[in-house]
């Protein structure tokens, strides 16, 4: 378990799923040949052999206020998932949610940066055959634009399971809050808009006693993209302006003293971008 410090604001990771190599289909340039010269990301992100290394997991937010939890995961029990792999998982993470200090009851706030499969599973639990909250004291924050986008999809099976399991519950308790991609959570929160990605994307920047630090979401899978950012992902929506907001992205973030945490990096998981001759790298935080 990590947890990190920004100002009066504690931030925990909480793992669901760890994978080395697994991540071709997402972002099919990053041969382990083009990986192996980017020698900042061993061991951390990536293998000796250039293999890429990735974490799903959850961050609670803790402000002397609020407990967040930002994006929960693939979750257990689902099915017609469009990898194999995710379908009927059976993980600890609820236990290791509770050992870290944060029993589902205890959340009150949800995040979903966005509305794809590995952000929103725990947002229900099967109980008797139904998916119910998982979090029943929250409120569930999504950006109105991603809800609406996702909501009126019918393309997709995978896509259509995803709504009906993990979102429209929620919705249907009552529980959610559909926001502005600039909404202020609390006094230390607020939402940024990072599009690209999803038509409704965003990121949560924290700011406490002058520390500052940004959750990064998709508009960053994984910080060989710090160096390579034209390097876009499968999924991404609008690959064009996904590598635009990368790029302006890290371009303020190297100007800056904020910690950037990221939403799928494993191993240090948190740390400074700096400027690296045309691009970027992760600095240690």
């Amino acid at each position: 378990m990590q947890r990190w410090r920004i100002g009066d604001v504690t931030v925990t990771k909480i793992v669901e799923l760890e994978v080395t190599g697994g991540s071709r289909f997402l972002l099919p340039d990053a041969t382990r040949e083009a990986v192996l010269p980017i020698a900042w990301l061993r061991p951390d992100f990536a293998d000796a052999e250039g293999r890429l290394k990735m974490s799903i997991h959850a961050l609670v937010v803790e402000t002397p206020s609020r407990r967040v939890i930002v994006d929960t995961c693939i979750g257990n029990d689902k099915q017609q998932r469009a990898f194999p792999a995710w379908n009927g998982l059976g993980t600890a993470f609820l236990a290791d949610l509770a050992l870290a200090g944060y029993p589902r009851d205890g959340i009150d706030t949800v995040l979903c940066t966005h509305l794809h499969v590995d952000h929103v599973g725990w947002n229900t639990m099967l109980v008797g055959g139904r998916w119910v909250p998982t979090f029943p004291r929250a409120r569930y924050l999504m950006g109105r634009v991603e809800f609406e986008y996702w909501q009126a999809q019918r393309d997709h099976a995978a896509e259509r399971a995803v709504f009906a399991d993990s979102v429209a519950p929620v919705f249907e308790a009552g529980l959610v809050d559909l926001v502005a991609t600039d909404h202020q959570i609390c006094d230390e929160l607020s939402l940024v808009p990072t599009i690209g990605h999803t038509p409704g994307h965003v990121s949560l920047r924290i700011a406490s006693r002058g520390e500052e630090a940004l959750i990064t979401g998709d508009f960053l899978h994984h910080p060989c993209q710090m160096a390579r950012p034209d390097w876009t992902s499968t999924v991404d929506h609008d690959p064009v302006l996904a590598e635009r907001t990368r790029r302006d992205m890290l371009a303020r973030l190297a100007g800056s003293a904020a910690l950037m945490i990221g939403t799928h990096f494993a191993g240090a998981t948190a740390g400074h971008v700096v400027r690296e001759g045309g691009a970027w790298r992760l600095a240690p935080g």
